[in-house]
């Protein structure tokens, strides 16, 4: 079992490369190349040091291996487009494809619905891109489909899809 825990300013570097990592083994041919390639790992780095430093407000938890490298990463918080009925928001989850499929995304997921539960929120909602066909992984988990919006990511506009839960109790017990 992979432990998870919260994330620590010394993270920061890992972080940043699971993110570029992950983007790129997962989105490649769903996100221009040009947006892919041009991912530079200082510029998430200094994003991921505001977020691991700045104010409260959102929490990052990481899984590391039994080597203690990191496996992957969840980050999460209160819901931010004042949606009237999902309150908290997973943001991103990202694992390196090596450590895909073995209930580690569980696990983080798992563990974020109980931060959100700790700060009083007890609905969820997270986007993923349309296209992803690990968006399957939100249903298995229990996620209803609730919507569709355009995002544009380098020249090209792109589909998202939200996934919500009406109580998020269930995955906060999870096994």
């Amino acid at each position: 079992m992979i432990p998870v825990r919260s994330a620590v300013a010394t993270n920061v570097d890992a972080i940043a490369r699971v993110h570029i990592d992950s983007w790129r083994s997962t989105y490649r041919g769903l996100v221009p190349d040009a947006v892919l390639d041009g991912l530079s790992f200082e510029r998430r780095r200094d994003w991921w040091q505001g977020i691991l430093n700045g104010p409260q407000g959102a929490d990052v938890l990481v899984a590391e291996d039994h080597e203690g490298r990191m496996a992957g990463f969840a980050y999460f918080g209160a819901e931010r487009g004042n949606d009237p009925l999902y309150r908290g928001e997973l943001y991103a989850i990202y694992l390196l494809k090596e450590h895909q499929q073995k209930g580690i995304g569980r696990m983080l997921v798992k563990a974020a619905a109980g931060g959100l539960l700790a700060r009083d929120l007890d609905t969820m909602l997270v986007w993923v891109l349309s296209a992803n066909p690990a968006r399957h992984f939100y249903e298995r988990l229990g996620g209803v489909y609730l919507r569709e919006k355009s995002e544009r990511v380098g020249e090209e506009t792109l589909q998202e899809s939200a996934y919500g839960w009406s109580d998020i109790r269930p995955l906060a017990e999870m096994k």
